[in-house]
């Protein structure tokens, strides 16, 4: 597991809420093109199959595959760079971080300036704590 420092971790604010609007717009795309193919299920359902656009159908489905396929590999791509997605509707990233023998989680969410909250691996978002100046010195307790 990569960890991060923080002025690393800082750096990659701006790439990183990039990345997530984009994996945001797809998988809303993905989520409005999932209930148009609901919708039109339900009224093949309803007509008994008489009224069905072929190519309307076939057109939401790669639609939906493509913002589906582009969600993935955009969340790919931040865990490529080390970063972990805990949540993606609301973008709240962790950057794993040594702070001593320990590693621990630095929370980012989206729309805030600067990470400020941490947490142990095995705590989860109600834990977060401040950052103090252990996260902001050179040598992190080395």
């Amino acid at each position: 597991m990569r960890t991060f420092t923080l002025p690393e971790a800082q750096t990659l604010l701006p790439v990183l809420d990039s990345l997530l609007q984009r994996a945001q717009e797809a998988a809303s795309v993905a989520t409005v093109r999932e209930n148009a193919l609901a919708g039109l299920s339900q009224a093949i359902f309803l007509s008994g199959g008489l009224h069905v656009d072929l190519q309307e159908v076939s057109r939401i489905k790669a639609e939906h595959a493509a913002a589906v396929t582009q969600a993935k590999d955009t969340l790919a791509e931040i865990e490529a760079i080390g970063v972990e997605v805990r949540d993606l509707a609301s973008g709240l990233l962790e950057f794993p971080f040594q702070l001593g023998d320990e590693v621990v989680m630095l929370c980012w969410l989206q729309g805030e300036k600067n990470i400020t909250q941490w947490h142990a691996v095995e705590a989860g978002w109600d834990e977060r704590k401040p950052l103090d100046e252990r996260f902001t010195r050179g040598d992190k307790l080395q």
